[in-house]
């Protein structure tokens, strides 16, 4: 009997640790822009997926990685279809509309979302739906600082904007004409183009037509070339500005000598090789582009660091979710939540994270770096 009762309590002990085991996998979804407009920032953020961390704190890490095809409404049915399967977390997606619409909904479900995309508008101002939201790359006022003080060194008096007819082309205007009023330069044109359009003569036009000293394109990804090269066709001779959403091989590669000369900020990824070893998220870069590079055999745009980075946030919160929840319950959620929120100087691939319960983004000026396009060859402007 007492052998029998052995056994039985053996038996109950693995049924108890198989259990525990099968609780003990945290969910984490992921959505990339891998094809559509926005699919060369969505490549390289869904190839990154393969990088993140399988196992964190002894729990095993599942993903399930899909593409919304840059289209937001195909998002907000990931998204439902991801929070109905009680994902723990949510990286993506690429997009910035794309982003916005999701909002309500991991809101509701109380699921924090990692969103690398560019504009400021999802984690700003903060709000009841902004607050479950952390973003991986750096806010617009950020890189805008460094766009701004470069043209006022450069004695630029006016400037024209063309920039995308959505979430992130009106708010890089909303914070581009903030800073260039204080700057005393003047916005002489304004003028806006969608994602999908083949043509932007007529805006480009206008533009010429306005002469200003220079140009800030709002866009990202492969649409960032067509104002810049159709601006470089009608004859404009002034300084053409890109923000980050410009980080991307395809912006040289498809622009070819039309693109040569643009100043952009964005990450230390671009200029790795002339920025000093004491910067340091040198180190955390060059390990991503390694095992991208081995994984893939060519090196990753800065927009698959943002993805990468999510994991190294994941990283330091998931620890600290686990004493309050287990994975796949509300409670570990918003202890996730509450975990990212609090990160302090943790060094990703784009600079140090900050957390605050004020600041979702947490990049500061070790986050950007100034450079300018020569010879196909992005070099580092010192500031």
């Amino acid at each position: 009997m007492k052998l029998q009762l052995s056994a039985r309590l053996a038996t109950l002990a693995l049924a108890a640790l198989a259990a525990f085991a099968a609780q003990a996998q945290m969910k984490v979804g992921v959505i990339a822009s891998a094809t559509g407009p926005t699919a060369a920032v969505g490549i390289p953020q869904k190839n990154s997926a393969a990088l993140l961390p399988k196992k964190i704190a002894g729990i095993d890490i599942e993903y399930t990685v899909l593409d919304d095809a840059s289209d937001s409404t195909q998002t907000v049915a990931l998204i439902k279809k991801l929070l109905i399967d009680k994902v723990d977390a949510i990286i993506g997606p690429s997009g910035s509309p794309n982003s916005m619409a999701a909002l309500q909904f991991i809101a509701e479900a109380k699921t924090p979302m990692l969103a690398p995309v560019g504009t400021t508008a999802v984690v700003l101002p903060m709000d009841e739906q902004k607050r479950w939201v952390f973003k991986t790359t750096q806010n617009d006022d950020l890189i805008c600082q460094a766009l701004v003080a470069h043209m006022v060194k450069k004695g630029v008096k006016t400037v024209g904007y063309i920039g995308f007819g959505d979430a992130y082309g009106e708010s890089w205007f909303k914070v581009f004409t903030a800073m260039i009023d204080r700057a005393g330069i003047k916005l002489t044109a304004n003028e806006r183009f969608q994602r999908t359009d083949q043509s932007v003569i007529g805006q480009a036009t206008k533009i010429v037509a306005a002469n200003p000293d220079a140009v800030l394109v709002g866009a990202a990804g492969g649409p960032t070339v067509l104002p810049h090269r159709t601006l470089v066709e009608r004859g404009y001779k002034g300084q053409i500005y890109q923000t980050h959403g410009a980080a991307t091989p395809d912006f040289v590669r498809l622009g070819g000598r039309d693109v040569d000369g643009a100043v952009m900020a964005a990450s230390l990824m671009l200029v790795l090789d002339q920025v000093a070893d004491s910067n340091p998220a040198k180190k955390t870069a060059l390990e991503y582009i390694a095992a991208y590079e081995k994984l893939y055999g060519t090196k990753p745009a800065t927009f698959g660091a943002n993805v990468f980075d999510a994991g190294l946030l994941l990283q330091r919160a998931v620890p600290q979710a686990l004493q309050r929840g287990q994975p796949g319950t509300e409670a570990f959620r918003v202890a996730l939540r509450d975990a990212l929120e609090g990160t302090r100087e943790l060094v990703g691939t784009q600079g140090v994270y900050n957390m605050s319960a004020a600041d979702h983004s947490g990049f500061d000026r070790r986050g950007r770096e100034l450079m300018q396009l020569t010879g196909g060859v992005w070099r580092l402007i010192p500031e």
